[in-house]
Protein backbone atom coordinates (compact mmCIF):
# COMPACT_ATOMS: atom_id res chain seq x y z
CA UNK A 1 0.00 0.00 0.00
CA UNK A 2 1.11 3.57 -1.05
CA UNK A 3 1.69 6.16 1.74
CA UNK A 4 -0.92 8.27 0.43
CA UNK A 5 -3.61 5.16 0.35
CA UNK A 6 -2.68 4.45 3.85
CA UNK A 7 -3.52 7.71 4.74
CA UNK A 8 -6.70 7.51 3.08
CA UNK A 9 -7.50 4.32 4.94
CA UNK A 10 -7.03 5.76 8.13
CA UNK A 11 -9.42 9.05 6.98
CA UNK A 12 -11.73 6.81 5.96
CA UNK A 13 -11.98 4.30 9.71
CA UNK A 14 -12.59 7.92 11.61
CA UNK A 15 -15.70 6.42 13.08
CA UNK A 16 -13.82 4.40 14.97
CA UNK A 17 -12.98 7.28 17.04
CA UNK A 18 -9.00 9.20 16.65
CA UNK A 19 -7.59 7.40 19.94
CA UNK A 20 -9.10 4.08 19.20
CA UNK A 21 -6.18 3.01 17.06
CA UNK A 22 -3.85 3.68 20.09
CA UNK A 23 -2.37 1.58 22.24
CA UNK A 24 -3.11 0.41 25.09
CA UNK A 25 -2.26 2.32 28.73
CA UNK A 26 -0.75 0.22 30.78
CA UNK A 27 -1.68 0.99 34.51
CA UNK A 28 -0.31 0.20 38.31
CA UNK A 29 -3.65 -1.22 38.88
CA UNK A 30 -3.50 -1.26 42.23
CA UNK A 31 -6.22 0.77 42.73
CA UNK A 32 -9.43 -0.90 40.53
CA UNK A 33 -10.43 2.07 38.50
CA UNK A 34 -13.92 2.13 36.56
CA UNK A 35 -16.27 5.61 35.18
CA UNK A 36 -19.77 6.63 34.40
CA UNK A 37 -20.60 6.90 30.46
CA UNK A 38 -21.12 10.48 31.53
CA UNK A 39 -17.27 10.93 31.19
CA UNK A 40 -16.77 9.99 27.89
CA UNK A 41 -18.70 13.04 26.62
CA UNK A 42 -22.13 13.13 25.08
CA UNK A 43 -21.19 12.05 21.21
CA UNK A 44 -19.95 8.49 22.01
CA UNK A 45 -21.76 5.39 21.24
CA UNK A 46 -21.51 2.90 24.41
CA UNK A 47 -19.55 0.36 21.88
CA UNK A 48 -16.78 3.39 21.82
CA UNK A 49 -16.94 4.16 25.60
CA UNK A 50 -16.16 0.27 26.05
CA UNK A 51 -13.45 0.14 23.61
CA UNK A 52 -12.00 3.74 24.88
CA UNK A 53 -12.28 2.49 28.83
CA UNK A 54 -10.07 -0.87 28.09
CA UNK A 55 -7.60 0.81 26.40
CA UNK A 56 -7.33 3.48 28.84
CA UNK A 57 -6.65 0.35 31.48
CA UNK A 58 -10.56 0.83 33.22
CA UNK A 59 -11.85 -2.63 34.79
CA UNK A 60 -15.64 -0.93 34.53
CA UNK A 61 -18.49 1.31 34.01
CA UNK A 62 -20.71 2.42 36.34
CA UNK A 63 -24.54 2.47 36.38
CA UNK A 64 -24.95 0.51 33.46
CA UNK A 65 -28.64 -1.51 32.90
CA UNK A 66 -28.59 -5.34 31.89
CA UNK A 67 -29.29 -4.86 28.51
CA UNK A 68 -25.78 -3.11 27.74
CA UNK A 69 -23.98 -5.39 29.93
CA UNK A 70 -22.88 -7.80 27.03
CA UNK A 71 -21.35 -4.76 25.36
CA UNK A 72 -19.21 -4.43 28.33
CA UNK A 73 -18.22 -8.34 28.63
CA UNK A 74 -17.12 -7.87 24.55
CA UNK A 75 -14.35 -5.79 25.86
CA UNK A 76 -13.84 -7.64 29.44
CA UNK A 77 -15.70 -5.04 31.75
CA UNK A 78 -17.66 -4.99 34.17
CA UNK A 79 -20.54 -2.91 34.92
CA UNK A 80 -19.03 -2.27 38.36
CA UNK A 81 -22.13 -0.59 39.77
CA UNK A 82 -25.28 -2.19 38.41
CA UNK A 83 -29.22 -1.02 39.39
CA UNK A 84 -30.35 -2.55 42.64
CA UNK A 85 -33.87 -0.74 44.27
CA UNK A 86 -34.92 2.57 45.60
CA UNK A 87 -34.29 6.23 44.17
CA UNK A 88 -33.25 9.46 45.42
CA UNK A 89 -36.64 10.75 46.06
CA UNK A 90 -38.18 7.40 47.13
CA UNK A 91 -35.90 5.10 48.75
CA UNK A 92 -35.48 2.73 51.55
CA UNK A 93 -36.34 4.60 54.16
CA UNK A 94 -40.02 4.56 53.65
CA UNK A 95 -41.80 1.81 54.71
CA UNK A 96 -44.52 2.33 52.30
CA UNK A 97 -42.14 1.58 49.41
CA UNK A 98 -40.53 -1.59 50.75
CA UNK A 99 -42.25 -4.05 49.07
CA UNK A 100 -42.02 -2.73 45.27
CA UNK A 101 -38.24 -2.41 46.56
CA UNK A 102 -37.54 -5.36 48.11
CA UNK A 103 -38.60 -7.36 44.88
CA UNK A 104 -36.29 -4.65 42.50
CA UNK A 105 -33.39 -6.24 44.69
CA UNK A 106 -34.04 -9.72 44.94
CA UNK A 107 -34.75 -9.52 40.32
CA UNK A 108 -31.27 -7.32 40.27
CA UNK A 109 -29.05 -9.48 43.14
CA UNK A 110 -30.26 -12.39 40.82
CA UNK A 111 -29.37 -10.62 37.89
CA UNK A 112 -25.97 -9.37 38.91
CA UNK A 113 -24.99 -12.21 40.47
CA UNK A 114 -25.75 -14.48 37.24
CA UNK A 115 -23.82 -12.05 35.27
CA UNK A 116 -20.65 -11.71 37.49
CA UNK A 117 -20.96 -8.21 38.07
CA UNK A 118 -20.29 -7.32 41.71
CA UNK A 119 -22.26 -4.59 43.07
CA UNK A 120 -25.84 -2.63 43.15
CA UNK A 121 -26.81 0.39 44.34
CA UNK A 122 -29.55 1.70 46.95
CA UNK A 123 -30.61 5.17 47.40
CA UNK A 124 -31.96 6.46 50.76
CA UNK A 125 -34.71 8.69 50.01
CA UNK A 126 -35.46 11.96 50.82
CA UNK A 127 -36.28 13.12 54.53
CA UNK A 128 -39.97 14.85 53.66
CA UNK A 129 -41.65 14.08 57.20
CA UNK A 130 -39.00 11.78 58.31
CA UNK A 131 -36.98 12.02 61.05
CA UNK A 132 -33.23 10.88 60.37
CA UNK A 133 -33.87 8.10 63.07
CA UNK A 134 -37.35 7.17 61.75
CA UNK A 135 -35.49 6.88 58.02
CA UNK A 136 -32.17 5.17 59.54
CA UNK A 137 -34.68 2.25 61.33
CA UNK A 138 -36.44 1.84 58.05
CA UNK A 139 -33.90 1.15 56.02
CA UNK A 140 -31.92 -1.46 58.41
CA UNK A 141 -35.70 -3.05 58.38
CA UNK A 142 -35.59 -3.18 54.65
CA UNK A 143 -31.53 -3.77 54.13
CA UNK A 144 -31.96 -6.83 56.72
CA UNK A 145 -35.04 -8.36 54.54
CA UNK A 146 -32.68 -8.71 51.72
CA UNK A 147 -29.18 -9.15 53.37
CA UNK A 148 -29.45 -12.86 53.43
CA UNK A 149 -29.89 -12.76 49.25
CA UNK A 150 -26.57 -10.44 48.57
CA UNK A 151 -24.57 -12.65 50.77
CA UNK A 152 -25.36 -15.87 49.46
CA UNK A 153 -25.15 -14.67 45.76
CA UNK A 154 -22.15 -12.91 47.06
CA UNK A 155 -23.41 -9.75 45.16
CA UNK A 156 -22.64 -6.22 47.68
CA UNK A 157 -25.63 -3.22 48.20
CA UNK A 158 -24.22 -0.15 48.10
CA UNK A 159 -26.09 2.63 49.65
CA UNK A 160 -24.75 6.13 48.68
CA UNK A 161 -24.03 8.98 50.34
CA UNK A 162 -24.96 12.10 48.59
CA UNK A 163 -25.06 15.93 49.13
CA UNK A 164 -28.37 17.71 49.92
CA UNK A 165 -26.27 21.12 50.24
CA UNK A 166 -26.52 21.17 46.02
CA UNK A 167 -27.77 18.97 44.40
CA UNK A 168 -30.27 16.76 45.97
CA UNK A 169 -31.94 19.02 49.05
CA UNK A 170 -33.66 16.93 50.97
CA UNK A 171 -31.79 13.54 50.57
CA UNK A 172 -31.36 11.53 53.71
CA UNK A 173 -28.28 9.71 53.66
CA UNK A 174 -26.39 12.78 53.34
CA UNK A 175 -23.56 12.26 56.36
CA UNK A 176 -21.06 9.33 56.56
CA UNK A 177 -22.10 9.19 60.04
CA UNK A 178 -25.35 8.52 59.25
CA UNK A 179 -24.93 6.02 56.32
CA UNK A 180 -22.53 4.10 58.38
CA UNK A 181 -24.85 3.77 61.16
CA UNK A 182 -27.22 1.77 58.65
CA UNK A 183 -24.79 -0.46 57.75
CA UNK A 184 -23.60 -0.50 61.01
CA UNK A 185 -27.05 -1.92 62.22
CA UNK A 186 -27.42 -4.46 59.97
CA UNK A 187 -24.19 -6.06 59.81
CA UNK A 188 -23.74 -7.85 56.57
CA UNK A 189 -20.58 -8.17 54.83
CA UNK A 190 -22.62 -7.31 51.68
CA UNK A 191 -23.87 -4.09 52.71
CA UNK A 192 -21.63 -0.87 52.19
CA UNK A 193 -21.79 2.67 50.95
CA UNK A 194 -20.90 3.76 47.88
CA UNK A 195 -18.99 6.71 48.89
CA UNK A 196 -19.21 10.03 47.07
CA UNK A 197 -16.20 11.99 47.27
CA UNK A 198 -17.30 14.89 45.45
CA UNK A 199 -21.06 14.60 47.39
CA UNK A 200 -18.67 14.54 50.78
CA UNK A 201 -16.86 17.21 50.40
CA UNK A 202 -19.74 19.40 50.24
CA UNK A 203 -21.59 17.91 53.03
CA UNK A 204 -18.32 17.29 55.64
CA UNK A 205 -15.00 17.55 53.75
CA UNK A 206 -12.13 16.28 55.86
CA UNK A 207 -12.48 13.44 53.05
CA UNK A 208 -9.01 11.02 54.04
CA UNK A 209 -9.62 10.96 57.77
CA UNK A 210 -13.47 10.02 56.99
CA UNK A 211 -12.91 7.29 54.81
CA UNK A 212 -9.61 5.46 57.04
CA UNK A 213 -12.35 5.91 60.03
CA UNK A 214 -14.60 3.94 57.93
CA UNK A 215 -13.46 2.12 55.62
CA UNK A 216 -15.00 -0.93 56.59
CA UNK A 217 -18.26 0.64 56.04
CA UNK A 218 -17.11 1.46 52.74
CA UNK A 219 -17.76 -0.62 49.20
CA UNK A 220 -17.51 1.98 46.36
CA UNK A 221 -16.14 5.11 45.78
CA UNK A 222 -17.14 7.62 43.16
CA UNK A 223 -14.95 10.83 42.13
CA UNK A 224 -15.57 14.32 40.16
CA UNK A 225 -13.87 18.00 41.14
CA UNK A 226 -15.26 20.10 43.41
CA UNK A 227 -16.61 23.17 42.77
CA UNK A 228 -18.25 22.22 39.42
CA UNK A 229 -18.59 18.88 39.43
CA UNK A 230 -16.17 18.66 36.83
CA UNK A 231 -12.63 16.84 35.66
CA UNK A 232 -10.52 15.87 39.18
CA UNK A 233 -7.89 17.89 38.14
CA UNK A 234 -5.28 21.08 39.18
CA UNK A 235 -8.58 23.33 38.80
CA UNK A 236 -10.22 21.55 41.44
CA UNK A 237 -10.05 22.10 45.48
CA UNK A 238 -9.55 18.02 45.86
CA UNK A 239 -6.20 16.27 45.95
CA UNK A 240 -6.82 12.98 43.97
CA UNK A 241 -3.45 11.63 43.98
CA UNK A 242 -3.69 11.89 48.00
CA UNK A 243 -7.16 10.29 48.52
CA UNK A 244 -6.18 7.36 46.23
CA UNK A 245 -3.10 6.62 47.90
CA UNK A 246 -4.79 6.92 51.07
CA UNK A 247 -7.45 4.53 49.98
CA UNK A 248 -5.05 1.79 48.60
CA UNK A 249 -2.83 2.26 51.74
CA UNK A 250 -6.15 0.40 53.37
CA UNK A 251 -5.84 -2.35 51.16
CA UNK A 252 -9.36 -1.83 49.45
CA UNK A 253 -10.24 -4.34 46.75
CA UNK A 254 -13.19 -2.73 45.27
CA UNK A 255 -13.73 -0.19 42.72
CA UNK A 256 -13.18 3.81 42.76
CA UNK A 257 -15.53 4.71 39.55
CA UNK A 258 -15.03 8.44 38.16
CA UNK A 259 -18.28 10.08 37.37
CA UNK A 260 -17.92 13.48 36.85
CA UNK A 261 -19.12 16.21 33.68
CA UNK A 262 -15.84 16.77 31.23
CA UNK A 263 -15.68 20.63 30.12
CA UNK A 264 -12.37 19.92 27.81
CA UNK A 265 -11.32 16.58 25.47
CA UNK A 266 -13.31 14.01 27.13
CA UNK A 267 -10.81 11.13 26.58
CA UNK A 268 -7.93 13.31 27.71
CA UNK A 269 -9.58 14.09 30.61
CA UNK A 270 -10.40 10.80 31.49
CA UNK A 271 -7.07 9.53 31.19
CA UNK A 272 -5.97 12.43 33.12
CA UNK A 273 -8.55 11.36 36.00
CA UNK A 274 -7.09 7.71 35.87
CA UNK A 275 -3.46 8.56 35.84
CA UNK A 276 -4.30 10.97 39.06
CA UNK A 277 -5.74 7.92 40.70
CA UNK A 278 -3.15 5.53 39.18
CA UNK A 279 -1.01 5.09 42.74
Amino acid sequence: MRRREFIAAIAGSAGLGRLSIAQTVQRKGRLKQAATRGCFGKNMSLEDQCREAARLGLKGIDLVGQKEWPTLKKYGLLATMCPGGGGIPEGINRKENHAEIEKTFRENIQAAAEAGMPNVITLSGGRKNLTDEEGLDNSVILLNKVKAVAEDKQVTICLELLNSKVNHPGYMCDHTKWGAEVCKRVNSPRVKLLYDIYHMQIMEGDVIRTIRDNIQYIGHFHTAGNPGRHEPDETQELNYRAIAQAIVDLNFTGYLAHEYSPVRDALKSLDQAISICDV
